[in-house]
């Protein structure tokens, strides 16, 4: 059945392939994070534990909402590891690193989640998407939030 929200295809394409990229990093920060709540280890094991395992569920959720928005908007969301490496713009680590280092790797990735996320805003203000923008606007305070508290974990 054809999709009649006041979006035009195009438009909804557009929002689509935007989210889709943030929907990649999200992901990927997701398993970074899930990750490093694992591997962690050092003086502030259960602090960065426990905070890794507040951030990784709710990028679990996170998860879920944008891939939904992006079937709401008629179109396939990713769903596999390759297709996330292709999108996403945050690498893999390889090893398992220091605890501050890990710190630091997840502000990046904050940074970088909230930048993929600023990158979708013209389209869905052009298409008058708000439910797009919306969802945008609540991941950029969570990762922007998220990585000034981390990088305060790394000042002295």
């Amino acid at each position: 059945m054809k999709i009649d929200i006041g979006i035009q295809e195009s438009d909804r394409a557009q929002i689509a392939q935007g989210l889709s990229h943030l929907l990649a990093d999200t992901y990927t920060l997701y398993l970074k994070t899930h990750n490093f709540h694992w591997n962690v280890k050092g003086p502030m094991f259960q602090t960065l534990h426990l905070m890794f395992e507040t951030h990784y569920t709710e990028l679990a959720v996170a998860v879920d909402d944008i891939a939904e928005r992006i079937r709401t908007l008629g179109f396939p969301a990713p769903g596999t590891y390759k297709q996330f490496v292709e999108l996403s713009t945050i690498k893999e680590e390889e090893g398992v690193p220091e605890a501050t280092e890990m710190v630091r790797l997840l502000v990046e990735a904050h940074e970088a989640c909230a930048r993929t996320a600023r990158k979708v805003f013209p389209v869905c203000d052009a298409a008058n998407d708000e439910p797009s923008a919306d969802l945008l606007t609540q991941r950029l305070q969570v990762h922007e939030k998220t990585a000034w508290m981390l990088r305060s974990l790394l000042e002295s």
